[in-house]
């Protein structure tokens, strides 16, 4: 058996799971979807029953027909005197495609690859002989590409050296890093809420508490909230993503950047910025606010959104200092960026002003059909107005996030719950609708959210079969 999970552990995983319908059907869809998610991996313990039961403050009959349900399902299997533990997906089951014939994957919020890469890689290939003659085994990152990086830095009015530049294999293991080599166990982080969900994963991972502080696509950050977490917790390192906030959309007004700026440095707090969706700009009228040149201030950035997901290169701008520390750490987990995607990245590094050009005419279009579309057929959801990004952060109305998803799914539509991006639980009545698409898969997506919101509205969690029948 590889991993357990305790009944206060999966209880705080499933958020708000309860919806109109059975409550044992409701908590069997909110498990099935943490193993849609890998949020519980297969061979994982469950609590049993009367355990779980306890946590959530439900009779054991009611945890024992849920359990029933996802055996039924495929999903778990109990073994006499050895509990329920998640089952691998069943790859082999078809999916349930759209009226186009393929099913709609928004779980992902990139835009397909940048036309201009097939012809960068081909002349990458030209130079493997040459690539192929290093050692290949680079903890710091290839120098071309870091003088690359420092000069792409130094454009945008931040005056940087190499020496301040750590290649990586993309964002998340930019995270990851600093993570590990940044924190003790129980150390406390402060994060939005919502948040990118695996920055979260990395931080837990290393054992750090986690404090949220809240960020709305209206309102923005809740500065209130954030002093007091900074002066009665005192945490080690803050994550943040102040340009086109994942999932809400929303960029840091200059009374914010100073605020979090003050703050952090009267607690000695390390600030992580990660700027992944920086460069996603749609059509805001003014730049992002600055945050100032300081040495405990870590920037985070990669080529996964502006350029292909696929092109997993990331890096971290910091103080030497920190590189080095970061650097020294590196060989727990990898020993370096590959040198064929480096070259591939220096390369692109120099245009990225023109890539974000074009990512802006892609993802407006996107933006635009998917909120039209939104307030035409679901004109009670709330549809924020975004400047840039790659997500809609929609409000429900209802608590209603995880059974839409369950039954969205069904329909050959795959979306995470808003339950997901949560730090500290909620967000059940928000969902992350990515506008990275095309304009007309949206649509088409939208026509599946309204069938399915029907369903949800009316207590079902899967789709009845004579609907069903018409998306397909």
């Amino acid at each position: 058996m590889d991993s357990r999970i305790s009944a206060r552990a999966l209880t705080s995983a499933l958020g708000g799971w309860r919806g109109s319908g059975p409550a044992y059907e409701a908590l069997a869809d909110g498990v099935r979807l943490l193993c849609l998610d890998n949020r519980l991996a297969p061979s994982t313990a469950l609590p049993a029953e009367r355990e779980l039961a306890a946590t959530l403050g439900l009779s054991r009959t009611t945890v024992a027909a849920a359990y029933r349900s996802l055996r039924e399902s495929g999903h778990i299997e109990s073994l006499r005197g050895s509990g329920s533990v998640t089952l691998p997906l069943r790859r082999s089951s078809p999916a349930v495609q759209d009226r186009d014939g393929a099913a709609i994957d928004l779980q992902q919020a990139s835009p397909a690859a940048w036309p201009g890469l097939p012809g960068i890689i081909a002349e990458v290939a030209q130079d493997a002989p040459a690539l192929v003659a290093r050692i290949g085994y680079d903890v710091v990152g290839d120098s071309a590409l870091r003088a690359a990086i420092a000069e792409h830095y130094d454009a945008r009015g931040l005056p940087t050296s190499p020496e301040q530049i750590l290649v990586t294999t993309g964002a998340q293991s930019a995270i990851h890093l600093i993570a590990s080599v940044l924190l003790g166990r129980a150390d406390r982080v402060m994060l939005e809420t919502p948040t990118y969900p695996h920055a979260a994963d990395a931080f837990r991972r290393a054992g750090a508490r986690l404090i949220g502080v809240p960020v709305d696509s209206v309102s923005g950050w809740d500065l209130e909230r954030a002093a007091q977490s900074f002066a009665r917790a005192l945490p080690t390192l803050a994550y943040l993503m102040p340009d086109f906030h994942n999932p809400t959309g929303r960029t840091m007004t200059p009374g914010e950047v100073s605020a979090f700026v003050t703050a952090a440095q009267s607690a000695g707090t390390l600030l992580v910025l990660d700027e992944t969706t920086a460069q996603l700009d749609i059509d805001r009228e003014a730049g992002p606010a600055p945050f100032p040149d300081d040495e405990r201030i870590l920037r985070v950035a990669s080529l996964g959104k502006t350029v292909w997901g696929g092109l997993r290169v990331g890096w971290v701008r910091a103080a030497p200092d920190l590189v080095r520390r970061l650097a020294s750490g590196r060989p727990v987990n990898d020993l370096g960026t590959p040198e064929i995607e480096q070259a591939i990245a220096l390369r692109l590094v120099p245009r990225l002003d023109e890539i974000a050009r074009q990512r802006g005419d892609l993802l407006r279009a996107g933006r635009d059909a998917l909120s039209a579309a939104l307030r035409r057929t679901l004109p009670e959801w709330e549809v924020p107005d975004v400047n840039g990004g790659v997500s809609l952060w929609v409000g429900l109305g209802e608590p209603l996030s995880t059974p839409l998803v369950m039954n969205a799914r069904a329909r050959g539509l795959a979306l995470s719950a808003g339950s997901r991006f949560a730090v500290e639980g909620g967000h059940d009545r928000r969902l992350r609708v990515p506008f990275t698409a095309p304009p007309a898969t949206l649509e088409r997506a939208v026509e599946v959210l309204h069938a399915a919101w029907a369903d949800v509205r009316g207590g079902r969690t899967s789709p009845v079969r004579e609907e069903f029948a018409t998306v397909v």
